[in-house]
């Protein structure tokens, strides 16, 4: 080391990066530059400019010739033409129709149709979106509350981050180099089973407290035959079901790993597009442009993140916090100090900025107290579903209340109540995977190699 601070202890310099990472993310400037700012300025004052610069452009570089991250813009490729579908408007149309009758069957819709979108987009952004345009209206103008109607969107919006195909697993799995295929395997039944935790609560408040359900089902809507009703909920949930096949199916029969899967499920949903007559050369020109733009932001975060984590790792800092979360007394004493310190870090951070600074950690820990990493790496991803809730840094509330219509009069204040079942539901989903790993576990170790 010949920087001017090369003399400072791992534990000084340790404290510095976190004081000027928080500082960083408080200014607003997006986060991968200041994840990378504060590497190279770290870096440079201890390694010295040109061996800081060395390790980001090596690193960093590294990065783009990752060739599992090859899937992500087809992810988000298939996720846009999705969009563009308007399969997610004849699905909750079908769902609409057919469980009105129940008491809170529209939240309970609601909730269904974000798990299947979970499985098809894998964007927190677009699934709370689509779900406020389609489900925010039509439940508050039948009488549900507008909390309840707020925080069931926000919370079945957020699967999609953990339900495959996942971009936040596809970063993590990279990051921690465990398989994405395996990881998408062990994400399933979790997701599941928030969804079915989310139905309960619904259902159980709904027979509790029947006011803040609404009225009754419009008649003409109770006049639809059974038959007619089964049927177009059928043949709306038959293209979802075959596009979450053309993915998650090809890679649990070891036929495609993630990335070529990834390429056939965005020719799938093309083909979805086409055969709906949706369409179109600007359409395409309008994906292939956002998919583009959205890929090069990702890379961005991972040149810069990855160059400032390998300074951090470099220094020694993750070695100091992992000995800090490992002298907690115990393998699982550090497990659920770093699931305190995720929770905690949700509410003020982004996850791609808690991933890459504390991957590193992870991988310590995890190898340390003899953890399965893909048990261990999806608990981080469910834990993570708060993040997206969790006052003030809640992306799903923010976006929920900027595409909802200002005359439905939802208030932030309204969207904040409603949330907070649904992160207790989630913790409750990390005890139940603590108690019965094989929640996670199992679907991975069936995969046909």
């Amino acid at each position: 080391m010949n920087g001017v601070l090369a003399g400072l202890s791992p534990e000084i310099i340790t404290i510095l990066f976190f004081v000027l990472w928080l500082a960083g993310f408080f200014t607003g400037y997006p986060i991968a530059l200041v994840l990378g700012f504060v590497g190279i300025l770290m870096g440079t004052l201890t390694l010295g400019f040109h061996p800081t610069m060395t390790v980001m452009y090596s690193t960093g570089y590294a990065q783009m010739l990752n060739y599992p991250l090859l899937c992500l813009p087809m992810f988000i490729f298939m996720g846009d033409m999705l969009a563009a579908s308007g399969v997610a408007d004849s699905l909750y149309q079908a769902l609409h129709v057919s469980m009105g009758k129940i008491r809170g069957g529209l939240a309970v819709g609601t909730i269904i149709l974000g798990t299947v979108l979970a499985a098809c987009l894998g964007v927190v952004a677009a699934s709370v979106a689509i779900l406020t345009m389609l489900g925010l209206e039509a439940m508050i103008k039948r009488g549900y509350s507008k909390s309840l109607s707020s925080g069931t969107i926000c919370a079945s919006g957020t699967l999609g981050i953990l339900i495959p195909p996942s971009v936040m697993i596809v970063v993590y799995g990279s990051l921690v180099q465990v398989s994405v295929g395996k990881l998408f395997m062990g994400a399933i039944l979790p997701g599941v089973l928030l969804s079915a935790l989310y139905i309960t609560y619904v259902l159980v408040r709904s027979w509790l407290q029947p006011e803040i359900v609404g009225g009754t089902m419009p008649a003409e809507e109770i006049a639809i035959p059974w038959t007619k009703k089964l049927t177009m909920t059928a043949s709306s949930i038959g293209p979802p079901v075959v596009l979450i096949f053309s993915v998650l199916g090809v890679i649990f029969f070891g036929i495609a790993p993630p990335t070529e899967a990834s390429a056939v499920g965005a020719l799938a949903t093309t083909l979805l597009v086409i055969a709906k007559r949706k369409f179109s050369w600007r359409l395409m020109k309008e994906v292939t442009l956002d998919s583009a733009k959205m890929t090069g932001f990702a890379w961005l975060f991972f040149f810069a993140g990855f160059g400032a984590t390998s300074i951090f790792q470099r220094l020694g800092c993750a070695d100091v916090v992992s000995q800090v979360v490992l002298a907690a007394g115990g393998k699982w004493a550090a497990f659920f100090l770093i699931h305190f310190m995720l929770f905690i870090l949700g509410m003020v951070m982004d996850f791609f900025a808690i991933l890459f600074v504390f991957a590193p950690i992870f991988v310590i820990v995890c190898r340390k107290g003899g953890f399965d990493p893909v048990w261990f790496a999806i608990m981080v991803c469910v834990n993570l579903q708060m993040a997206f809730m969790t006052p003030p840094m809640a992306l799903a509330i923010f976006i929920l209340k900027g595409v909802a219509k200002p005359e439905l009069g939802v208030t932030t204040a309204d969207i904040i109540r409603g949330v907070y079942p649904f992160v207790l539901l989630v913790m409750i989903g990390l005890i139940l995977c603590i108690s019965f790993p094989e929640i996670i576990t199992w679907l991975p170790n069936m995969m046909i190699k």
